[in-house]
C-alpha cells in the first residue's frame, strides 16, 4: 500500500540520512498510462469513463506521465538536496478532498 511505502521511506531515509542518501517517495493518482487505456477498453463506453475517471480529480483530468517524472527528476537532482524521509502526492487534489 501506498502507506507501507511511506513508512519504509521514511525509516530508510532516517538510517542513511547522514550517508548522504535521501530517499523520497512519490504517490501518484490516476495517470494516463497504457495500463489505465487497457482498463478504459473494457468499458462499454471507453470515453465516457476517462471522462468520469477524470472528474474524480480536483483538476479534471488524469495525470500524464511527464509529470510524474518531473517530480522523481527534480528528487533526483541537487536542487532537492535537503528533502529526504518525504512522500510527494501528485493526485491533481484528490486526497485534497478526502
Amino acid at each position: 500500500t501506498k502507506f507501507a511505502v511511506v513508512g519504509i521511506t521514511k525509516a530508510m531515509a532516517l538510517d542513511h540520512a547522514r550517508q548522504g542518501i535521501r530517499i523520497n517517495c512519490i504517490c501518484p493518482g490516476r495517470v494516463e498510462t497504457p495500463f489505465v487505456a487497457a482498463r478504459l477498453k473494457e468499458y462499454p463506453d471507453p470515453k465516457k469513463a476517462y471522462e468520469e475517471m477524470s472528474a474524480t480529480q480536483a483538476v479534471g483530468r488524469m495525470a500524464k506521465p511527464e509529470e510524474i517524472a518531473a517530480a522523481a527528476l527534480y528528487l533526483a537532482s541537487e536542487e532537492a538536496a535537503f528533502i529526504t524521509g518525504s512522500h510527494f502526492l501528485i493526485d491533481g487534489g484528490w486526497s485534497a478532498g478526502k
